[in-house]
């Protein structure tokens, strides 16, 4: 089997992993701590994920969903932040994958320099399995229940008490674009990263996408107290869902993969899910003469699916187009990160604080980034004027 898996790379080719994946004796080990589940395991699928090292094992109880981490990308209080979360979305009746105990009642295992989670597999399909993240949904009526997932997410989420996340790898904070001085605390988040810090390349990247990105800042910030802090998922892409069926019109019955959440608001939130899904940034990537397509139809679809479940504050609306040019921003660097401390991996480190960063800054800022930016102030305008006509009558 090691020979033969691949995983998704950067560039949205098939590559070889970089980290081993699931053996039949590495699960038998592992599902020996859970008794509850019975024996034999056999491994069904093998996730082409690039960050980890999962699958779908078959046991007597059902199917289960394995996930292993390397120490140096999540230890186990890192790990657990996750399954807190998803816990507290569980008992709001959120539909996400129920976290599995071991026989001595813990979540994440620790087996030499590996961490182990296992999860119930949620209702429905994966019907995204091999989608590469930042392609678009299949059709619009998918981007649609999509946005309606998300919201109850937040509605879910709205009373997580949990504060920010500790610096670490791979997850998507919102620490920068949320200061006032969005200058000093970029220097403060690269200075918690012993693989940032110091870095010649990164700094002058880090510099061009503060200059890029802050007239977005700037429309944003006065708009940044009314977003209510909450606990998000920060990564909504539709591979991230499951689905009820095979059709353009099924459902997402869960949404699943924690990885990346932490404290930020429902705005950032959203703003990756357009970012994830409504940008084939995948074309950027491969030829620069190629620009990528902006599926604005899906815009719209996941939006009023959103808004269908968890309307937007007039505020909200109107800090969802600068929001949506700056959200990615730490997250490239906390790719960066990753890459070179966990990897060490400059060429793919590149790929992050240039390609992505800077990349897609600059994209922002051109004619295809322009469209979609205006396209959601005209949206926030109307809402706008929409209220004021209701509020006169």
């Amino acid at each position: 089997m090691t020979s033969t898996v691949k995983a998704h790379g950067m560039d949205g080719s098939l590559v070889p992993p970089d980290w081993p994946p699931l053996t039949q004796d590495e699960v038998h080990t592992l599902l020996s701590r859970f008794p509850a589940l019975g024996e034999p395991a056999r491994i069904l699928t093998v996730s082409p994920r690039p960050f980890s090292a999962a699958g779908v094992v078959a046991t007597p109880s059902g199917p289960v969903f394995i996930k292993r981490h390397h120490r140096a990308v999540r230890d186990c209080e890192g790990l657990l932040e996750e399954h807190r979360f998803l816990a507290h979305l569980l008992a709001r009746g959120a539909s996400v994958p129920r976290v599995i105990a071991d026989a001595a009642g813990e979540t994440a295992i620790e087996i030499g320099d590996s961490l182990y989670e296992v999860h119930e597999t949620p209702p429905g399909i994966d019907l995204y399995e091999e989608a590469i993240s930042w392609t678009p949904f299949r059709t619009a009526a998918h981007a649609y229940s999509a946005g309606q997932a998300l919201a109850r997410l937040h509605l879910a989420a709205q009373d997580f008490a949990q504060p920010l996340r500790k610096p670490r790898p791979l997850v998507a904070s919102f620490t920068i674009f949320a200061a006032r001085d969005p200058i000093a605390a970029m220097a403060r988040y690269l200075a918690r990263c012993p693989s940032l810090y110091g870095h010649k390349g990164i700094r002058v990247c880090a510099a061009q996408a503060i200059d890029l990105l802050t007239p977005f800042h700037a429309e944003l910030a006065p708009l940044l107290p009314a977003l209510g802090s909450l606990w998000t998922h920060n990564d909504l892409h539709a591979s991230n869902l499951f689905w009820s069926d095979p059709t353009g019109d099924a459902r997402a019955t869960a949404i699943i993969d924690f990885g990346l959440a932490d404290r930020t608001n429902a705005v950032h939130d959203l703003a990756h899910a357009i970012e994830r899904n409504i940008v084939e940034w995948l074309a950027l990537d491969q030829d620069a003469k190629q620009p990528p397509a902006v599926h604005l139809d899906h815009l719209a679809a996941l939006l009023d699916g959103y808004e269908s479940v968890r309307p937007l504050t007039e505020e909200e609306a109107a800090a969802l187009a600068p929001m949506t040019a700056l959200c990615h921003a730490e997250f490239a660097l906390s790719e960066a990160d990753y890459f070179l401390g966990v990897l060490h991996s400059e060429e793919k480190a590149v790929m992050a604080y240039d390609g992505w960063l800077v990349g897609h800054a600059k994209w922002f800022l051109n004619a295809a980034g322009r469209e979609l930016l205006d396209s959601l102030h005209r949206r926030a305008k109307g809402r706008a004027r929409r209220a004021h006509a209701e509020a006169v009558q």
